[in-house]
């Protein structure tokens, strides 16, 4: 099985203590987030687990005890983004803390995410072509790969204060080959994540990194690749206060667990059927 860790919060970012805590234990607990009182337990041993996929925007918290991932295979989802705190309004320094743990976790370890992408006053076309470059320059030797997607819509997420412009299908091509030009000029692919943009399609969970071939995530969107996998986050975990996010359905954020908790998020009542995932 392949462990997600996670889309629905930066575990890496927030819960590393926690998570090793986990691996420790040899397992950990997750709530079905459409109902609290299904439970899964997923064993977190070499022998259970073919890799984990960990999603972040600062990796730099799990860098200390890295070693305790040898006995397994990983790679890092690692989103970098030209957006200032009025976007992602708790992240870290990126030029002293976000890029340095990027380049940290070296070659091949970690694949770059520019996205969301979006357009507005501030974030004008020429200012991603500016800084895509920039971040591209950093992260030459050290990412081969980049991934980028246009900022969804979702019910629950409140986009107006960005003031997006829109695009029409044209000009996201258009910008999608001006980045992919000069990504290439600095030795990286750059493909999409579930989006025809005329790149090639990301596979951001990907079994045959891990040397598995698993069928593809049915409930994900129709265009993702991705690799089956069971994803042991919370919503309404992360504390980054990104403006775009759907992990935080309407802005509210839970109290993090105590290190020693088998589940991240609200603890379990004792009414919870728990069911073995792995």
């Amino acid at each position: 099985m392949i462990v997600s860790a996670s889309r629905r919060t930066d575990i890496p970012a927030f819960f590393a203590d926690w998570f090793y805590r986990r691996l420790e234990k040899g397992f950990v607990l997750l709530k079905n987030p459409y109902n609290p009182l299904q439970v899964g337990r997923v064993m977190l041993t070499p022998d259970k687990v073919d890799g984990f996929v960990f999603w972040t925007k600062n990796a730099a918290p799990m860098l200390p005890r890295l070693q305790e991932l040898d006995g397994f295979k990983y790679y890092f989802q690692f989103t970098i983004t030209p957006y200032g705190r009025d976007v992602e309004r708790h992240l870290p320094d990126k030029q002293e803390v976000v890029l340095p743990a990027f380049r940290s976790l070296g070659k091949g370890k970690a694949i770059w995410r520019y996205d969301p992408v979006f357009l507005s006053e501030r974030y004008p076309w020429a200012y991603h072509l500016r800084a895509f470059t920039a971040l591209a320059r950093e992260l030459e030797g050290y990412a081969t790969e980049v991934v980028m997607s246009f900022v969804d819509s979702y019910r629950s997420v409140d986009l107006r204060p960005l003031k997006i412009q829109p695009l029409t299908s044209e000009q996201r091509l258009e910008m999608a080959q001006e980045l992919r030009e000069i990504a290439a000029g600095y030795g990286m692919v750059l493909s999409s994540c579930a989006e025809e943009l005329g790149l090639p399609s990301a596979c951001c969970v990907d079994g045959k990194r891990f040397g598995v071939d698993k069928p593809r995530d049915r409930y994900q969107r129709s265009l993702c690749c991705c690799t089956e996998s069971v994803d042991i986050g919370a919503y309404n975990t992360c504390r980054h206060g990104c403006v775009y996010c759907y992990a935080n359905p309407y802005g509210r954020v839970q109290a993090p667990p105590d290190v020693e908790a088998d589940v991240l998020g609200p603890p379990l009542t004792g009414r919870e059927t728990i069911k073995q995932r792995n």
